[in-house]
């Protein structure tokens, strides 16, 4: 996490955190998490961990969406999941397990408050406390499972198909039929290109499915 992605944020206390997390977690390890967690908040846009990056701490959302893709060589930038509130990071846990450098990218989509803790209470966890270990294997497992549809969308999906699902699930991620999204977003997250993704867009409208504003979309209930 680099810190100049983040601000430091005050106001959450123990409290918080119990409110959050108390049918997930033990109250010794809430006590643990509030004692070295650092509280944190970053802006829409705000590189939270960077591809190559040394991975120090890993996230803990409270609130907010973080997009996690992966870029190749050439810039190009394929999206795999995204974190909610009261998730983690798969991939950070491995990189943290295994001491390897961050292999994923990951980005607010917008403000996201969350816990950074450091890598070195992993194992200790894991050991210490049932609840973080079944939190952390549940996680892995969870987005392994999404990995696994993403390649089956890339490989058996045409492209409409995978747009409608990339945008109910952007809905659905961010609670609202409103998402503010340009078409060269969409294309870089699809692996695609803008022309292409305009001429699908401009296809669901006139099928009632959607409404394109600047820089927005309106799911419609038909979607």
């Amino acid at each position: 996490m680099t810190r100049s992605a983040v601000s430091d944020i005050e106001y959450f206390h123990t409290m918080d955190i119990t409110e959050k997390f108390r049918l997930v977690f033990e109250p010794e390890l809430l006590a643990e998490i509030d004692a070295k967690g650092k509280y944190m908040i970053a802006n829409e846009g705000d590189i939270i961990i960077n591809s190559g990056q040394t991975v120090r701490v890993f996230p803990l959302v409270l609130s907010g969406t973080i997009k996690v893709s992966r870029n190749d060589d050439d810039g190009h930038e394929l999206l795999l999941y995204y974190i909610n509130a009261n998730e983690s990071c798969a991939m950070t846990f491995t990189c943290c397990m295994q001491m390897f450098p961050s292999e994923i990218k990951a980005v607010a989509e917008d403000t996201v408050e969350l816990i950074a803790i450091p890598v070195g209470v992993m194992d200790e966890w894991i050991v210490k406390y049932p609840t973080w270990k079944a939190f952390v294997m549940k996680t892995i497992r969870t987005r392994f499972t999404e990995l696994l549809k993403s390649i089956d969308q890339i490989a058996f999906q045409r492209l409409d198909e995978r747009l409608v699902s990339y945008l109910k699930e952007k809905s659905k991620s961010s609670g609202s039929a409103v998402l503010n999204l340009s078409h060269e977003e969409i294309a870089n997250d699809l692996a695609s290109s803008r022309v292409v993704i305009s001429r699908l867009l401009k296809k669901l409208e006139n099928d009632n499915k959607l409404l394109l504003y600047r820089n927005q979309i309106k799911l419609l209930h038909s979607m």
